[in-house]
């Protein structure tokens, strides 16, 4: 019998080390960029990386530009004196 090794923890599991992660400070930072990435492609845009459309979704894809540092972005912070409000993308 063949014995696989899985990988025991995913890939988000290093999302605070900026070398892994280029300008990715948390999840949720990730989250919004690469799902505000994904729907770029439904709207015409073309990928950033060498895919194979048959294997890979818009997603998987979009991941991979946000892990190689291929998405750029912009955080703004909040200009009220008291903090109050969210921050940009």
């Amino acid at each position: 019998m063949t014995v696989t090794n899985k990988a025991t923890r995913n890939d988000f599991s290093d999302v605070a080390n900026e070398g892994v992660w280029p300008g990715i400070d948390s999840r949720f930072r990730l989250i919004i960029v690469a799902g505000l990435r994904t729907q770029q492609p439904l709207h015409g845009s073309h990928p950033r990386i060498e895919v194979d459309p048959l294997r890979r979704r818009n997603t998987s894809i979009a991941l991979e530009e946000v892990k190689r540092g291929l998405v750029p972005f912009t955080v703004w912070k909040d200009l009220k004196p008291n903090g109050a409000g969210a921050t940009k993308l």
